[in-house]
């Protein structure tokens, strides 16, 4: 086996999924533990991640993470 197959991912995302259009969502790099380095993301994104965080519920589901497809 590769080592890649069996390693633990090191990239992580915290994905809002829309509650009302399929397959839309927001998705932003993360550690394990969902935190977001907000200091890294460009202005756009830090604003997507407010408006996402600030309309679960309304507009997005609670976030998840996931691991970071390369």
């Amino acid at each position: 086996m590769h080592a890649a197959q069996t390693a633990t991912p090191t990239r992580f995302l915290l994905r809002f999924e829309s509650l009302f259009k399929t397959g839309r969502s927001l998705s932003f790099p993360c550690d394990a533990k969902g935190c977001v380095p907000l200091d890294r993301l460009s202005d756009r994104a830090r604003n997507n991640y407010f408006f996402s965080r600030a309309t679960i519920g309304r507009d997005y589901a609670l976030p998840v993470v996931e691991p970071a497809l390369d």
